[in-house]
């Protein structure tokens, strides 16, 4: 039973968390940066998901509920905040801010590690992998998993593997960018950014849904 059990949550927490899906991401989020930067990114970021998950993993809805938020609106919120981020890649504004800074010195570029374009809080950490469906999923595994502390500390030793997949293959994002140059890099940050846009609406409407509201005729 722990056997089959943690290979379900296995599978489900990867394909919600969707390392390989997010690697393309990170590669247009940190287009540009030196690689120091890009892995201080990636760790840091793979952290973060990780606390995240492992305290809504440990205090459940609860958490939620303390501050009167429910888990629609958590979905409604995470998908407007990654909407823009959508519009952000979509309209190349991103790279429209890098790009005036670099007109600056040698010595400001060490220090171009501002908060405002550090993407490994939001929306890497937070939507992308530690999102609602992460949360959602992982509170559902832990009301399965019977509670038992084998059990319960298998399942986070899951999640623990997971954010280690995701920090290599953020590590190699190097060589991705690469081998697809800047006019592949451009391509796909536009699809990217079309591709969030389309997920982060997904977000609202499972949020509306999930709320008992409906949106049709």
């Amino acid at each position: 039973m722990t056997a089959d059990f943690l290979v379900t949550a296995f599978v489900t927490l990867f394909v919600v968390i969707d390392p390989i899906g997010t690697t393309p991401i990170f590669v247009a989020l940190t287009r540009g940066m030196a690689p120091a930067r890009r892995h201080a990114i990636a760790r840091r970021a793979c952290v973060i998901g990780l606390v995240i998950l492992a305290a809504f993993g440990l205090f459940g809805e609860a958490l939620l509920g303390f501050v009167g938020i429910s888990m629609p609106a958590f979905r409604i919120a995470g998908g407007l905040l990654l909407f823009l981020t959508a519009l952000e890649m979509l309209f190349g504004r991103r790279t429209e801010r890098r790009s005036s800074q670099a007109g600056t010195s040698e010595e400001d570029d060490d220090e171009d590690d501002t908060p405002e374009d550090d993407p490994s809080v939001f929306p890497l950490a937070i939507p992308l992998l530690a999102g609602p469906g992460s949360i959602a999923s992982l509170i559902l595994l832990m009301d399965q998993s019977g509670g038992t502390p084998l059990t319960l500390s298998s399942l986070f030793a899951v999640i623990a593997l997971i954010y280690a997949i995701c920090y290599l293959l953020f590590r190699a994002a190097g060589p991705i960018e690469r081998g697809l140059g800047p006019t592949g890099i451009l391509v796909v940050t536009r699809l990217l950014g079309m591709l969030l846009a389309a997920l982060s609406v997904q977000f609202v409407l499972d949020g509306i849904a999930n709320a008992g509201l409906s949106i049709g005729p």
